[in-house]
């Protein structure tokens, strides 16, 4: 006899590659692509220890799911999206108690032609994407992370690193100028709502604080003279903050992206380090890696 025990389960569909399209009367349209994943929890142990199946709502209906409720429903904000699926989840199946939707929004940007916005025309003109977590538990209400991914950004100067701890192992040089460049990770975590109608009544916040948050970014990255990564996130996440109200805390997480100098002094005595420096060698790994979690006084955003 097996002494084992089934201690978690969840399953569902990941990658479900959706778009929709906005047909308004002035005949412009707007468009929005996302990928969606959804996992489901509940009374499903069956399904692992028994080899019953009667518990189970197929990943293909989740897939058939999404789809159905894009067309019924808002995609924007992918918040509210994420809370209605996620919600219809545990409302039409009685046996589930959880369900978490991720969506993740393609960049799509109206084209300027002759000076104007076309009215069915777009460009990619950025690999960052919008991301959701959300997540629905009976009883307790949903919980929504809001954030951005992919968003590499450089300055050639305007950053330090210096005064940290020396021992036997150090090898790097303290620098007053260099060259700083990372892929922002950034996620903001909403309060909890209790019901899907409060998402609903605040789904305005949603594309402002996206909209904020990522002006945030880029402005402090570009404007402070960093002495750190640590110093210039928590700088970040202090502005998000007390931008945005509902939001409990935000996280960070940016991999310094290093760009070494080369001393070409072997060829002709070549000056190519300190202030004449100008060719690098951009490195792929190994990296910095700085994470944080700045949370408001006296709040809790987690389920």
């Amino acid at each position: 006899m097996s002494n084992a025990t089934l201690s978690h389960a969840q399953y569902g569909k990941d990658n479900v590659r959706l778009y929709k399209v906005q047909r308004h009367p002035d005949k412009t349209q707007s468009v929005t692509e996302m990928t969606v994943c959804s996992l489901l929890e509940g009374d499903i142990a069956a399904s692992w220890t028994k080899a019953d199946n009667a518990s189970i709502v197929a990943t293909d209906t989740q897939k058939q799911t999404a789809y159905v409720m894009a067309k019924q429903h808002p995609v924007n904000p992918p918040e509210l999206f994420a809370a209605i699926l996620a919600q219809h989840y545990i409302d039409t199946y009685e046996w589930m108690t959880k369900a978490h939707v991720w969506v993740t929004v393609h960049r799509w940007t109206r084209m300027e032609v002759d000076g104007k916005p076309h009215p069915h025309s777009f460009l990619r003109d950025g690999e960052d994407k919008r991301v959701v977590e959300c997540t629905a538990e009976r009883g307790k209400g949903i919980s929504i992370r809001s954030g951005i991914t992919g968003l590499l950004v450089l300055k050639s100067t305007g950053s330090q690193f210096w005064g940290y701890h020396k021992d036997e192992y150090t090898r790097l040089p303290e620098t007053r100028d260099r060259i700083l460049s990372t892929e922002v990770e950034a996620g903001w975590n909403w309060r909890i709502f209790k019901t899907l109608a409060d998402v609903e009544k605040e789904q305005g916040v949603f594309d402002q604080a996206w909209t904020d948050a990522r002006t945030i970014t880029l402005e402090t990255f570009a404007k402070e003279d960093s002495p750190s990564v640590q110093n210039t996130m928590y700088l970040m996440s202090e502005q998000i903050l007390a931008k945005v109200p509902m939001v409990d805390s935000v996280e960070y997480k940016l991999p310094n992206k290093h760009y070494f100098e080369i001393d070409l002094s072997w060829f002709k005595g070549l000056k190519n380090t300190g202030e004449d420096a100008e060719v690098y060698a951009p490195q792929s790994d190994p990296n910095g890696l700085i994470q944080c979690t700045v949370t408001r006084q006296g709040s809790s955003s987690k389920l």
